[in-house]
């Protein structure tokens, strides 16, 4: 239930960002256009968005396991293979999102007195973006992994499928 509940949270949330987007930018190049002005603000803002609705898009496609992938290979080894490779790119992937975490958290305690240009906005806000993102993704390795080691992952989610694979 938590997890519907985050998931459409996060599936509003972005389709908020994108909405405000779309409105900002078509809205400033009708404003430059029609009548030669301009909001000031359009082009951070929307850049802004777009930084958050990617990260939080990326860690949302990765909660459903729809990455491209290339997984021929990986398909045509036994089970015995399968659980190596899955676990093996999982702790490795873990470990890349554990520096995102570091350096993301560094990066914003040093940009949180530092302001956009024509907002105002604190470039820390920003940076969490990157932040909440990989601990998120961090939180679903860690699922992963907990679930080989316990035994919990069945054979057919060792090797993710991204939809069509040509069939």
């Amino acid at each position: 239930m938590f997890n519907n509940i985050l998931r459409t949270s996060a599936n509003w949330l972005m389709v908020a960002m994108f909405t405000a987007m779309i409105v900002l930018v078509f809205g400033n190049v009708v404003l430059r256009y029609a009548f030669s002005s301009g909001i000031a603000f359009s082009e951070e803002v929307s850049r802004f968005l777009f930084i958050w609705l990617t990260l939080i898009g990326a860690l949302m496609v990765m909660k459903d396991h729809a990455h491209l992938g290339v997984s021929t290979l990986i398909e045509r080894l036994n089970e015995r293979g399968q659980r190596i490779c899955r676990f093996s790119a999982d702790v490795l992937s873990l470990a890349c999102c554990c520096l995102l975490v570091y350096g993301g958290w560094k990066q914003v305690v040093i940009t949180m007195d530092d302001h956009a240009a024509v907002t105002g906005i604190p470039m820390g806000l920003v940076y969490s973006s990157v932040l909440i993102s990989s601990v998120g993704m961090a939180i679903v390795f860690t699922h992963s992994l907990w679930r080989q080691v316990s035994g919990r992952m069945p054979k057919n989610e060792l090797v993710p499928h991204s939809g069509s694979s040509g069939e």
